[in-house]
């Protein structure tokens, strides 16, 4: 009898916690820390400018207010045990919540109290009136106080019930916020192609005419967001599973769909954008060019390469010299057309530099690993911004000066000419670059050289003992990764109509680096969709992106994004399946080391 009693009580893996004082504390706290380096660092005033429904929000307030929802969510997530799948919020959990946002309230309150006292105001330059009177609403701290502690309990008990509510419904309600938030802040897009689809009507009656969502709008937008979340909660997810479950010509045949829908993009979108978001999508193109490139050596070899932009100079430099009539040592009047002898001189000139660079850089570094194979490349590709900016080289490369009046691209059977002037030109001339250079990707990734890529980036020295040729099989990777960065580098030279070394500085290599990283390294997809976010939303170093109002703070969101992806999510948004695998491989045998009697007991488990 007693063992049935036993056996009908919770065990521990159904328990849920009871709240915890101290996390509480802890996660408030953390939460009004957050809060206070918002507004210290100047983004909560300076986001304050961009309305994005009009009248009741702009995207400063939701830079701070959504602390308390997420940190919120976080301490009330620890009462739910963890095969409970949720369905009803406890009180218990809605009450951790509030606290938590509370308290996190009261910390961003102190801290707005006694910078308003300009006590601050030495250390951080961006806190100034405008700050203290967003955050008291101009009525003074004793009405922020109300607002911030009271509001934020509110926000932060939103944030509890979302985690004991059911999962499904919980992917409605973020999934309605989200959408509406994007179509908020990617006015600019919807609104180009609304007009060019003849759909101007629906723009208006989403958007003001000044900028920013109309409440109505709003509101639609955000019903059917929702309402779509609940009906196709998961179903990505498992299409996703599906396709990647399948093995042989069932998937090479949604391969070919896949591509050709691609394809299919890449021909029409930029027929629906206008000048200004082609030329960002032109932006995201070349980046997605060299994140190609960067992912052979990458995320196909392991060879950690820091100076990659060298090679982007190397093809932009190739193309400025020899097709502008003031090269400072060659004025040859070459002309960038495919049509032409001139346009396949251009172009095998380049690719033949791309190969010497990439023979020249790989050569010395060939036997190294690691931090020092990282360390040595980004050397290199600091060695060759230095010789384009030198005044010895001067007299070819211009030194300072760099290399002017590049003419524009053309194709004669057609008599299209490609220019920057004309960002639609651009994003079709990189995107054939694109295509090819998936195409070479794709088909690496499934070959010979590709397995020992595989191997090698598993372990060089077995793959050695195993009788790859690891020289060889390195400086493949490094020519073949040069030659692409080397394409961009070439159609950079003919967008922009000049070059200058500052446009080859070490940060391009670390965003292309960041772009592979965040989409997944080993994935061609992957690097589309971080090329897309980061480029495309963010913008690139020098380049612009939808949301323009990131641009002085983009580094500081890439160093965020960068250790969030890391400690949560390594193998990127979109990861291949086997550096997949190989992560949590390693994650498991990490935990296995730590806690040998967990490993033994899911071994038990699993026979």
């Amino acid at each position: 009898m007693a063992t049935v009693v036993e056996s009908a009580l919770p065990g521990p893996e159904l328990a849920k916690a009871a709240p915890n004082p101290a996390k509480i504390a802890r996660r408030g706290l953390l939460g009004g820390l957050v809060g206070a380096f918002v507004i210290a660092i100047g983004m909560f005033q300076t986001f304050d400018g961009r309305i994005l429904i009009v009248p009741v929000l702009s995207l400063g307030f939701v830079a701070l207010y959504w602390v308390p929802v997420l940190f919120g969510f976080l301490a009330s997530s620890d009462l739910r045990a963890p095969s409970d799948p949720g369905g009803r919020p406890s009180v218990a959990q809605v009450a951790v919540g509030a606290s938590t946002g509370a308290l996190a309230g009261a910390a961003v309150w102190l801290f707005g109290l006694i910078f308003s006292t300009g006590s601050l105001s030495d250390i951080f330059i961006r806190l100034t009136e405008r700050a203290s009177e967003l955050l008291t609403f101009g009525r003074g701290f004793g009405f922020a106080l109300i607002v911030l502690v009271g509001g934020w309990a509110l926000l932060g008990a939103i944030g509890g019930a979302l985690a004991g509510a059911s999962p499904r419904l919980r992917h409605a309600l973020v999934g309605a916020v989200v959408w509406t938030f994007g179509a908020a802040v990617l006015e600019l897009v919807v609104e180009d192609v609304l007009d060019e689809v003849g759909l101007s009507f629906v723009s208006r009656f989403l958007y003001e005419i000044n900028g920013g969502m109309k409440i109505p709008g709003a509101i639609v937008v955000m019903v059917l967001a929702g309402l779509a979340s609940w009906a196709f909660r998961g179903g990505f997810s498992r299409a996703r599973t599906r396709i990647r479950n399948l093995e042989g010509p069932a998937r090479r045949k949604y391969g070919l769909i896949g591509g050709a829908g691609a394809l299919v993009v890449i021909v029409v979108l930029p027929m629906l954008l206008g000048s200004l978001v082609n030329e960002l999508l032109a932006n995201v193109a070349l980046f997605l060019l060299m994140g190609l490139g960067l992912n052979i050596v990458i995320g196909y070899a392991g060879l950690l390469d820091l100076g990659y932009v060298a090679f982007f100079a190397v093809g932009a430099y190739t193309t400025a010299i020899l097709t502008s009539p003031i090269s400072p040592r060659f004025a040859p009047m070459l002309t960038l057309d495919f049509t032409t002898i001139d346009g396949w001189i251009i172009f095998g000139t380049v690719l033949l530099a791309a190969t010497l660079a990439g023979i020249l850089i790989g050569t010395p570094v060939i036997r190294m690993r690691g931090d020092y194979l990282a360390i040595v490349t980004l050397g290199f590709g600091e060695i060759v911004r230095i010789l384009f900016l030198s005044d010895w080289l001067a007299p070819t490369f211009g030194g300072a000066q760099g290399v002017r009046q590049i003419p524009p691209a053309e194709l004669g059977l057609v008599g299209v000419e490609i220019a920057g002037i004309n960002p639609q030109s651009i994003v079709y001339f990189v995107a054939v670059f694109v295509v090819i250079a998936v195409y070479v990707s794709y088909r690496l990734s499934k070959s010979r050289l590709g397995r020992a890529w595989s191997a090698l980036r598993e372990d060089e020295s077995v793959a050695e003992a195993m009788g790859i040729d690891t020289v060889k099989v390195k400086l493949l990777a490094f020519v073949i990764g040069a030659i692409l960065a080397s394409f961009a580098g070439m159609v950079f030279a003919v967008k922009v109509g000049s070059v200058f070394p500052n446009s080859f500085a070490l940060l391009v290599s670390i965003i292309v680096l960041v772009v592979v990283i965040v989409g997944g390294m080993g994935n061609i997809p992957g690097v589309a969709v971080g090329a897309l976010v980061l480029i495309g939303v963010l913008g690139g170093p020098t380049q612009p992106g939808v949301l323009q109002e990131f641009q002085e703070f983009k580094l500081l969101i890439y160093g965020a994004l960068l250790v969030f992806m890391m400690l949560k999510r390594p193998e990127g948004l979109l990861p291949s399946v086997r550096r997949s695998r190989e992560l949590h491989q390693d994650e498991f045998l990490q935990d296995a080391w730590l806690d040998p009697a967990d490993a033994t007991e899911s071994d038990e488990d699993r026979a």
